[in-house]
């Protein structure tokens, strides 16, 4: 007898009934960059699409995302200026704090996540404060725990650690607990590797180090079985979420992650990841729309449950064409 598993591709009606893995809008998470100013929205080259966008050109943009169904985005502040302490992150007039009051008053809806890290505020450029030329970790937790609460604050949902301090979890969930905040969860960046696929985001939120590189703090790509020690230690600290980025080249790492942990699980699809696709599609090499769904298609099935993406408006447009799940034609 010839075995045909052809026979449940025969048709898309049924190819729909055997589906697997849906992706659905709900399982998408917007990035977006916000800067000081106003009617501002400064295109960033490297990722053809997105923007760098005044309050309040964020908040109109806030409005579009929710109205496509997309239930949430992250934040990351550029600062009118910078210093070795990064300290425009943790102030009350901040950028992202009046980011988060400003959606939070607008499109209450909306469920907001921050960023919290030091790169984009610091004169240096790298995830801490500097002792003799090294991020010193446990003075930094001082810092990281101080932004997240000045977000929370202002009304953030969510908190994203994305430092790869070690201990910063727990820091963060002590002085939410402390100061009244018990509500707020914390989106841990729990697995985040030293990858090349981040240089358009560091172009996007001005990031750069100015010296030396971040491998002392983020993981080896090499490694797997570290990703499972970060993430249960995230989850031992108080982390609502558990996070993986880059999410494309990892996703064995998504899977891994998700078979041993019992929180939501979340992939970023990084800038390096987007930036290649956009670029191939305006020479024609690719179909950019197809090639974006298969991928964020793929990061679900690996086991992410939300997916952080640039792609998330162009994807959940695509996805309400097709009654908000993604099917093959």
């Amino acid at each position: 007898m010839v075995r045909r598993p052809r026979r449940l591709r025969r048709i898309s009606t049924i190819r729909r009934m055997v589906k697997e893995t849906y992706l659905k809008v709900d399982d998408l998470i917007c990035p977006m960059f916000v800067k000081h100013g106003r009617g501002e929205r400064e295109p960033i080259p490297s990722m053809v699409g997105q923007y760098r966008l005044s309050v309040d050109e964020l908040v109109r943009e806030a409005g579009e995302v929710l109205s496509l169904g997309i239930p949430a985005v992250i934040l990351f502040g550029l600062p009118k200026e910078k210093d070795d302490l990064g300290s425009e992150a943790y102030a009350r007039d901040g950028i992202v704090q009046q980011a988060v009051a400003a959606l939070k008053d607008r499109v209450p809806e909306l469920v907001v996540m921050t960023d919290v890290c030091l790169c984009q505020y610091t004169d240096h450029g790298h995830c801490g404060i500097l002792r003799d030329g090294v991020v010193d970790n446990d003075t930094t937790l001082e810092i990281l725990s101080r932004i997240a609460l000045s977000h929370a604050e202002a009304g953030a949902e969510f908190v994203a650690p994305s430092d790869m301090m070690d201990g910063r979890v727990k820091s963060i969930r002590d002085t939410l607990e402390r100061d009244g905040f018990k509500d707020t969860g914390i989106l841990a960046y729990a697995v985040k590797y030293a990858s090349s696929f981040y240089g358009p985001f560091r172009e996007a939120a001005d990031s750069t180090p100015q010296f030396g590189d971040r491998a002392g703090y983020q993981m080896d790509p090499a490694n797997a079985r570290e990703a499972i020690k970060e993430a249960s230690l995230d989850v031992e600290e108080g982390a609502d979420i558990i996070m993986i980025k880059p999410a494309l080249p990892y996703l064995d790492i998504i899977h891994q992650v998700r078979s041993h942990i019992n929180l939501p699980v979340a992939a970023y699809n990084v800038s390096g990841e987007y930036a290649m696709v956009k670029a191939a599609a305006q020479e024609g090499w690719i179909e950019g729309d197809r090639v974006m769904m298969e991928m964020l298609l793929c990061i679900k099935r690996a086991g992410a449950d939300l997916i952080l993406t640039y792609f998330a408006k162009e994807a959940a447009k695509s996805l309400i064409e097709h009654e908000n799940s993604y099917t093959e034609n």
